[in-house]
């Protein structure tokens, strides 16, 4: 296997195009690889042309990268991988009452695992991405860590905890070191066509950003079956929930009752068939425990642990303390109480050097 041969995750987007030019030009053998995981005559809410990734406008970008810099440009159809592993979970979690993050099943099912098993027929050692994150090897504990990039607002390792050991092995990330601004100056230095593309904040595969409508689209069936129930506010019904696939803990918007005051979802009980609202301070919860737990940068926590610990992609990140902790789960004890913890959320867990230790996902507030 070429150990200066590596396979570049291409989007057609400004930092996945830097990254395979950074590479190039530190002199490894890149080869691109555009993944196919899904197309808008499938997945619906399409805008008037195909612009985001996965469409021809992204293959072409990606392509136009490799030719420039004489690199060869593969394009890999992974949709049923990608269907499998991840639009079903996204599914599924919803008619469990939970809200889930597709790109970190994404990350690990897809654009690491699969890449892998293609860089393995490519003879390649490496597989590299446009995220904003940086690694290294710790010899003292023996293992791979991820650690938060040089760019705080564009940081991407919450979308990373669930990479494994051997998979971080044999991955490169040159946009660590980089902040957003200086990729883009980058880009515009290597006259890359993508350099002022714009990003694309959506779920890739749910354009329009209607969660809703994706589901009623893709599973009607399903959907039919679905049956209305109670919203409770306070022990007592004030309306009637639409099927609960629609809602998420935290929710304001569209839940067709009028209490005179704003309220939030705060409980979603499947069992029960009922949507709980509340009080905005009555989101507020101190516990959290988190399920299919991979460590990363350490091997295990203790208990009274101190940690920064983030409950979704755009949470800064709060102190809290560990009270327990094993191979299955964590919980965990926030110094001050947070909004709207939500299950099928990414529970990621940092030390105060930016390594992440271990993420998981949230399975309840507390026991």
């Amino acid at each position: 296997m070429s150990k200066n041969r590596v396979i570049v995750a291409m989007s057609g987007g400004v930092d996945s195009s830097v990254a395979a030019a950074l590479l190039h030009k530190e002199g490894y053998e890149v080869i691109g690889i555009t993944m196919k995981t899904w197309g808008f005559m499938e997945v619906g809410g399409a805008p008037k042309h195909e612009s985001g990734c996965c469409s021809l406008d992204a293959i072409y970008d990606a392509k136009n990268v490799a030719t420039q810099f004489g690199f060869p440009h593969y394009t890999v159809d992974f949709t049923e991988s990608f269907e499998n592993a991840v639009i079903d979970n996204f599914v599924d979690e919803y008619f469990a009452g939970r809200t889930p993050n597709p790109c970190v099943i994404c990350n690990k099912a897809i654009k690491w695992e699969e890449l892998l098993e293609k860089a393995n027929q490519l003879d390649a050692q490496y597989v590299a991405t446009g995220h904003y994150a940086s690694m290294n090897y710790n010899e003292e504990t023996n293992r791979y860590c991820i650690i938060n990039s040089a760019d705080s607002h564009k940081d991407q390792t919450y979308a990373l905890w669930g990479l494994t050991q051997e998979s971080l092995s044999r991955t490169l990330l040159p946009l660590g070191k980089y902040t957003k601004k200086e990729i883009r100056l980058l880009a515009n230095e290597f006259k890359l066509k993508s350099a002022n593309k714009p990003e694309s904040m959506e779920i890739c595969f749910v354009a329009d950003n209607d969660y809703e409508r994706f589901l009623r689209e893709r599973v009607p069936e399903k959907i039919a079956e679905v049956p209305e129930g109670d919203i409770i506010y306070h022990g007592e019904v004030v309306g009637k929930h639409r099927g609960i696939p629609f809602y998420t803990v935290g929710q304001r918007k569209g839940l067709g009752i009028a209490l005179g005051k704003p309220v939030y979802v705060k409980k979603i009980d499947v069992a029960r068939n009922i949507v709980e609202v509340a009080d905005k301070e009555e989101l507020l919860e101190y516990d959290v425990i988190a399920n299919q737990i991979n460590y990363v940068s350490s091997t295990n926590l203790k208990v009274g642990e101190q940690v920064i610990a983030k409950i979704r992609y755009s949470d800064p990140g709060s102190e809290a303390e560990v009270i327990s902790s094993n191979d299955n789960e964590i919980k965990l004890k926030f110094i001050t109480p947070k909004t709207a913890i939500t299950p099928g959320q990414s529970l990621v867990l940092y030390n105060h050097e930016g390594y992440v230790l271990a993420g998981g996902i949230i399975d309840r507030i507390t026991d």
